[in-house]
């Protein structure tokens, strides 16, 4: 690739990443040696980059970076839409919606031949549907996790068993048949799973979250032997 390729392409591993990358993880992927790497960073801070860190420690860029509309290439194109495809497949309607408004946006910021490719792009998504319909509207769940919200659910489980619990909404997973929504269960005092379609009532309590979600979500995934988001 070109040297203004590989700038990019540099920007767009630091932004993938949110802790420091070492100098030889970016040598390893951009296919160069340490020192081109070294050079590269200082080009990026010259510009006006807010790339931080040193040799030996790594690299990070500041939070808030945003850069001016980029050209897609073609593996870039084809994550997007075919994410977009599946999201609009198998989510609930209003994220179904922003799927495709999402795309249209996109598509109309692209140049006159990238459109060409996303509209003939040979990757589909088929319906995914869960096994039975959600209890609650998905919309709602998905506001109170956005907003850091506690909420109350009526919850029954596989005999039909029905409880009342006050929970920390911190994830929607949505698998080919199922979603589960990941919370601290008050009840429980422990993180616990909900299927949606065991959810029979949920309404919203006002209360915040004792602790910051993504504080929330590191103890989760701690629990569940998950790694951790780059």
């Amino acid at each position: 690739m070109s040297r203004s390729e590989r700038l990019l392409a540099l920007i767009q591993i630091l932004r993938r990443h949110r802790r420091p990358v070492a100098g030889a993880v970016l040598a390893s992927e951009l296919g160069v040696s340490l020192r081109t790497i070294y050079r590269d960073i200082g080009s990026l801070a010259a510009t006006g980059a807010p790339v931080e860190g040193e040799a030996g420690v790594g690299f990070v860029l500041r939070e808030g970076y945003t850069l001016p509309p980029l050209m897609f290439n073609a593996e870039e194109i084809e994550a997007v839409v075919l994410g977009s495809r599946m999201v609009a497949q198998s989510a609930d309607a209003p994220l179904a919606r922003a799927a495709r408004d999402a795309l249209a946006k996109i598509t109309a910021v692209l140049p006159e031949n990238r459109r060409d490719d996303v509209a003939s792009l040979g990757l589909l998504s088929a319906p995914r549907r869960p096994a039975a319909p959600d209890g609650v509207d998905l919309a709602l769940l998905r506001q109170a996790i956005r907003a850091e919200r506690k909420i109350w659910i009526s919850y029954g489980d596989e005999v039909g068993n029905r409880t009342e619990r006050r929970i920390w909404p911190i994830a929607l997973t949505f698998y080919e048949r199922v979603r589960l929504l990941a919370a601290w269960c008050e009840l429980r005092q422990a993180y616990r799973h909900f299927r949606t379609d065991r959810i029979l009532a949920l309404a919203e309590t006002g209360d915040p979250l004792p602790r910051r979600r993504r504080v929330l979500m590191r103890e989760w995934r701690a629990t569940e032997g998950l790694p951790e988001f780059d």
